[in-house]
């Protein structure tokens, strides 16, 4: 069964399409990784394009006097860093050492790419081998949006970690055989956006109108709650956990609250026949709906 990843994100800035609560104060951070580390959670989500998340998480682990080994930390390259530069290599590794040294850490657990298409770049899948090798980190991976960039990752000796979206409208990975081959090849599996970044949660009224799209699939998700009488949380974070290729389900919350809500209900059964019917129901959904990064006015964003 997959173990829940925190995700930082909502620690270092406002995020979130039903974050009613804004940014959590530094006091609302260190009670949510409490919490977390107390409940078990060991990998914990972060990036230097996630605000002031490296920042807090490294003031937390000095106050804590918290080991590297008690605290997995995955970060990730700043998106499109590698743009104007002239030496790959050495942008990479002055990255990777502005998180360390924000984290209060001497390695990293992971260190992904947070620019997919740079999957496609040797130059710099060269270059994480060797900060991987130098010992700056202990695995290496890509955060994906699409099935054909985990397919060219797989393909690249030296990528440990995949992270993708995975979700009761999106299931892409499993229906493309991706997720299978992926682990058939020992890739580790990180599964985000459960929850859609909150749309799951709305009200139907609050949805915002370039999402309207959406509406249809979230009411016919509603009735099979009610049919199967499924509280709407435990629905959404044990289906990915529910897939047998997924080990990790990224989770982000806004409030010590909810994390112990997600914490509680997480890893709970779901029948069959309720997995059976989201599996038949949902499926060849809109890009447009299923993938965040798309909402800004169709535009990509590198935010998750």
């Amino acid at each position: 069964m997959a173990q829940l990843c925190l995700g930082t994100v909502q620690f270092g800035m406002k995020y979130g399409i039903n974050n009613s609560f804004g940014q959590p104060s530094e006091q609302e951070v260190y009670q949510m990784l409490d919490l977390a580390i107390k409940k078990g959670i060991e990998i914990f989500d972060t990036a230097m394009a996630y605000g002031t998340a490296e920042e807090l998480l490294g003031k937390y682990i000095a106050r804590r006097r918290i080991s590297g080994e008690k605290i997995k930390i995955i970060s990730k390259l700043c998106p499109n860093s590698i743009v104007d530069s002239n030496d790959i290599e050495n942008t990479i590794r002055d990255e990777i050492k502005g998180s360390l040294e924000r984290l209060k850490l001497n390695k990293l657990y992971g260190y992904l790419l947070h620019t997919p298409e740079y999957i496609y770049d040797r130059d710099i899948l060269n270059a994480l081998q060797r900060v991987k090798r130098d010992g700056l980190v202990s695995h290496t991976g890509v955060s994906i949006y699409n099935i054909k960039e985990g397919e060219a990752a797989i393909q690249n000796e030296g990528i440990d970690f995949i992270q993708l979206p995975y979700s009761v409208l999106d299931q892409r990975g499993e229906r493309s055989g991706f997720l299978r081959e992926a682990k058939s090849r020992g890739i580790t599996i990180f599964a985000r956006s459960a929850f859609l970044q909150g749309l799951f949660m709305m009200e139907n009224e609050r949805i915002p109108y370039f999402l309207n799209r959406a509406k249809p699939y979230l009411k016919d998700f509603e009735r099979l709650l009610e049919k199967y009488k499924i509280d709407r949380v435990r629905a959404l974070l044990n289906y990915p956990a529910h897939n047998p290729y997924i080990d990790y389900v990224v989770i982000g919350t806004d409030n010590t609250a909810q994390l112990e809500e997600n914490i509680d209900k997480f890893n709970d059964s779901l029948p069959d026949e309720f997995v059976q019917e989201i599996n038949g129901m949902f499926h060849d959904i809109d890009e447009g709906v299923i993938l965040p990064s798309l909402w800004a006015n169709g535009k990509k964003v590198e935010k998750e």
